[in-house]
């Protein structure tokens, strides 16, 4: 197939250091071309892929201090990617509802994965006014605020099966928070967690612009009275080792989560996972097997006694399973034949067009 992945500007793919819809355009878009798919990646120019690469910009936005409206690259990439439809058999988006209003007036086969939180009043007549238009949610939780979207599957998340791997059995003895650190990921109850199981924890985070005041007040009051090493923004490469390492990682969350990545990340290094039943957790994480899922602190920090329960060769084989790239790319695929295949009338928007 002829296929157009359709990526954010926000981030290279794959991204320098944080990143999670530019990492798994990237994880796809280079499966797609492993299973012998004629691929087409719309992004920024730093990007790294065997697919063709059609730059629309130099560099990432997160990387340019200067640029001060994002919508504007956006808008070009979506004209640039409409006037060569036709040379694709699927368009595939990762830029949520921004596709909606453009591609409802052309004939070719597109769809669009969600990879953001939904339970946002203001989206609702969006996707009203677009019943046609055709997503993919990354977990069934997902897909709970929009009911009536026009849902095509959902597809979980998956990563190159060797790119990150077992490289330790826990012994250096801290828990791992990893990911970035913003009120809803509540690094606080890590914090909390840790101390009150009496082990060390280690935090490699990303601290946004946005999310600064919130660190300066709500989190380094902490880290002073707690047995927690801040490390900062890691890259992949140093993710296997951070991971390895670690007894568990933490993820007490405190909003529903659409997939969460880092979940898998760490199940690939064989590294159980003590999270909070929020959003996809239930769906990533079986409970006594590949970790254990929490109702508050005193669970959390009883659920580190409890580690010696669980097989990380286990939790490997659980990841190879379950969510490889491999895997991600055969569901898309299936899914882009399916599209291809089908009789599709021309869209009707709900407040006509």
């Amino acid at each position: 197939m002829r296929i157009a992945q359709v990526a954010p500007l926000h981030e290279a793919v794959p991204p320098k250091l944080y990143g999670g819809t530019e990492r798994i355009v990237s994880f796809l878009t280079e499966a797609l071309v492993e299973r012998g798919h004629e691929v087409t990646l719309f992004a920024t120019g730093d990007a790294v892929t065997k697919a063709n690469l059609v730059p629309i910009r130099e560099k990432a936005l997160r990387l340019d201090p200067t640029v001060r409206d994002a919508c504007a690259p956006h808008m070009l990439m979506l004209e640039t990617v409409a006037r060569r439809a036709a040379e694709f058999d699927v368009i595939h988006f990762h830029l949520d509802y921004l596709p909606f209003s453009l591609f409802s007036r052309q004939s070719v086969p597109w769809v669009t994965t969600l990879h953001g939180r939904l339970d946002l009043p203001e989206l609702e007549p969006v996707f009203d006014a677009f019943p046609e238009a055709r997503v993919v949610s990354i977990s069934d939780s997902q897909r709970r605020p929009l009911p009536r979207a026009n849902w095509a599957a959902t597809i979980q998340h998956g990563l190159p099966k060797d790119l990150l791997t077992p490289q330790g059995d826990g012994s250096d003895g801290y828990l791992a928070f990893l990911g970035r650190i913003c009120p809803e990921k509540r690094p606080d109850r890590a914090i909390k967690i840790a101390g009150l199981s009496g082990v060390p924890l280690k935090m490699a985070a990303k601290v946004d612009r946005v999310d600064a005041e919130y660190f300066a007040k709500e989190i380094e009051p902490l880290l002073g009275g707690a047995d927690v090493d801040f490390v900062g923004e890691i890259c992949d490469l140093r993710k296997p080792g951070f991971l390895s390492g670690a007894r568990a990682l933490l993820l007490p969350i405190d909003w529903p989560e659409p997939f969460g990545l880092v979940m898998i990340e760490a199940m690939a290094c064989g590294t159980p996972v003590i999270a909070y039943p929020a959003g996809s957790v239930p769906e990533v994480v079986e409970d006594g097997l590949t970790g254990f899922i929490v109702r508050d602190e005193r669970e959390a920090a009883a659920a580190v006694a409890r580690l010696g329960e669980l097989d990380r060769a286990k939790i490997r084989a659980r990841f190879e399973e379950r969510f490889t790239a491999d895997r991600m790319a055969a569901d898309y695929e299936a899914l882009f034949e399916r599209m291809r295949t089908e009789t599709r009338p021309r869209i009707r928007l709900a407040a006509g067009d």
